[in-house]
């Protein structure tokens, strides 16, 4: 799945017109000129146009403490500092009479740099941490003394991530220790090239190292996979049910079972991060539940998955079919299959789709599958492990609203209630993810981290307001965000509009806007001023405050609050 140095070198002749520029800002204190490459061709990759600023190398200290540098002069929307182990093992050495608190020392160094940084611009800081070197001055003996290298740089990345990035919602970190796990020093860093270059990071290393960062800006901008769709025979578990049975599907503890049965676990564990999964198999649906429903070993339930289709017809077809319930991007989904001409089916009908090259070997599924970090993402909270129900019921009310002949009829049948409030420290991670993860409903396509939003609760020039919907069929939590910025005495500009389209088509859109007038009232505002801005994938809502009643005005959108007439809705606000 990973592109080589010299292939992510040739991104950069590709015509790059239309992809969204991003402003990153590279300091290293070792040559990063060819991280500065890899980085460039994996974003063009991933549909981004990285405008990249890079420091000379060593230059860390003097470009974030200096006011007055060019990294303050470029005003970066992202900052990679790629600090070496190598590097830092010689400042230990220099470091004699304070090897015990060396690691302690060197973090508040870094939360110094943060702080700084966060003071001076907006920019997000992403950090790589630091791969193991043990110099073998005290051998296995070393994780027992606590002057030791190999105890201090343990001690350094466990705090760079209990202390910087758990407690700093701006702070994010590259796991360079995982990549150097998976895939060996001697893999990553070539002794040669470093003495004769000041690289640390070999030329097979950096497309894996870009692939890492590269996710963590993607996700912050809000493009990552959301949902896993699974193949079930020979890929969820091992045989064919229809053909071997129940008793003889391969699952369980013992031989191959035991690949299938980890493979679940890990599935499992996505679902539950908040990873929509889907089943599309070529089987009678009966048969394909069956296992899910009977079998003692199955790790993975019913319930857990949110849209099951299976069935004989095109994989590609029913992918569609999956895509049309969920109403999530083509592109947000991965596709799971042991059969290679299952796989080309959906790869040449749906290019959109991940579609990992499985090994043959189930046993090796899943370090396959850790290896490309699929996954990534810039946000969790409590509220993800309701996910699937939240869809399993929306396929239902989709059912259900068949029976009705009017729409109004069905709306007041669901007893739809809202919970409107301003940000909150409960709402938080929520609010800041949903800015993350929405597309189509999205104004603006404006994204905050958690310090963003908190930011925004503390600022005296904006209103912030987040709704939740809940009905019969269950509670969707967390659905609508909005932003309201002051812009003069008389006018209220709305920043942010974004809404989960699980909740369309039900009069949100009128109770939203219901609210926002009343809240320009409440402050003395005469105009309500809105802005869309397009991107490939909010077309949905080009037309939305025209339909609004809204009136055009050079590029944006006006309505007058005297003049507004509160709309009919079937939403009540809860108490």
């Amino acid at each position: 799945m990973y592109k080589t140095f010299s292939e992510l070198k040739k991104e950069l002749r590709k015509n790059i017109q239309g992809l969204k520029k991003i402003k990153v800002a590279l300091l290293g204190d070792t040559a990063t000129q060819f991280l500065n490459i890899a980085l460039k061709g994996t974003a063009i990759n991933d549909g981004f146009d990285l405008e990249i600023f890079e420091a000379d190398f060593g230059q860390i200290s003097r470009q974030i403490l200096d006011p007055t540098s060019e990294y303050y002069e470029f005003n970066a929307d992202y900052t990679i500092i790629f600090e070496s182990s190598h590097k830092l093992l010689g400042l230990y050495y220099k470091s004699y009479d304070s090897q015990t608190v060396f690691a302690d020392n060197k973090i508040a160094y870094i939360e110094d740099l943060y702080k700084t940084v966060q003071v001076r611009t907006k920019s997000r800081v992403i950090y790589c941490n630091f791969p193991s070197i043990n110099n073998q001055v005290f051998g296995n003996f070393s994780n027992k003394v606590e002057s030791s290298f190999v105890f201090q740089q343990n001690k350094l990345n466990y705090l760079l991530s209990a202390e910087m990035a758990v407690k700093n919602n701006n702070f994010f970190i590259t796991d360079l220790v995982s990549i150097q796990n998976k895939w060996g020093r001697d893999f990553m860093f070539s002794p040669n090239i470093y003495v004769n270059t000041e690289m640390v990071l070999s030329l097979d290393a950096l497309p894996i190292v870009a692939h890492h960062i590269i996710g963590i800006i993607a996700s912050l901008e809000g493009k990552f996979k959301k949902c896993l769709i699974l193949d079930l025979d020979n890929t969820t578990w091992g045989g064919i049910i229809g053909d071997d049975g129940l008793e003889k599907i391969q699952i369980g503890s013992f031989g191959i079972g035991k690949a299938f049965t980890e493979f679940q676990y890990w599935v499992k564990a996505l679902q539950k991060r908040g990873v929509i999964l889907a089943v599309c198999s070529k089987n009678d649906e009966d048969k394909a539940k069956e296992p899910f429903e009977k079998h003692p070993d199955m790790i993975l339930k019913l319930d857990d998955i949110a849209v099951f289709v299976a069935n004989w017809e095109n994989k590609a077809d029913n992918i569609r079919k999956i895509q049309s319930i969920l109403n999530i991007g083509f592109d947000s989904m991965v596709f799971l299959d042991d059969n290679p001409f299952e796989r080309n089916i959906v790869r040449e009908n749906i290019p959109e789709v991940c579609v990992p090259e499985l090994p043959e070997d189930p046993a090796e599924y899943l370090e396959y599958l850790y290896s490309l970090n699929l996954f990534e993402t810039a946000s969790f909270s409590e509220n993800d492990s309701e996910r699937t129900k939240q869809y399993q019921v929306e396929a239902q009310r989709a059912v259900d609203i068949e029976s009705f002949t009017n729409i109004e009829d069905f709306l007041k049948s669901m007893n739809m209630v809202s919970d409107v409030q301003a940000f909150n420290n409960f709402s938080k991670p929520r609010v800041s993810q949903l800015t993350q993860r929405s597309n189509q409903f999205n104004l603006r396509t404006v994204r905050y981290t958690e310090q963003d939003v908190e930011d925004l609760m503390k600022s005296k020039d904006h209103h912030t307001i987040s709704f939740t919907l809940e009905d019969k069929y269950g509670d969707n939590g967390l659905i609508c965000v909005i932003v309201l910025e002051k812009k003069t005495e008389d006018t209220l500009f709305i920043n942010t509009w974004l809404m989960s389209c699980r909740v369309l088509k039900r009069g949100m859109e009128d109770f939203t806007l219901n609210t926002i007038v009343d809240t320009a009232k409440k402050n003395g505002y005469k105009y309500i001023e809105g802005e869309f801005i397009p991107t490939p994938k909010n077309q949905m809502v080009k037309d939305h405050y025209e339909r609004l009643g809204f009136t055009k005005q050079d590029e944006k959108w006006v309505l007058s609050v005297n003049d507004y007439e509160t709309k009919q809705v079937y939403i009540n606000n809860k108490l």
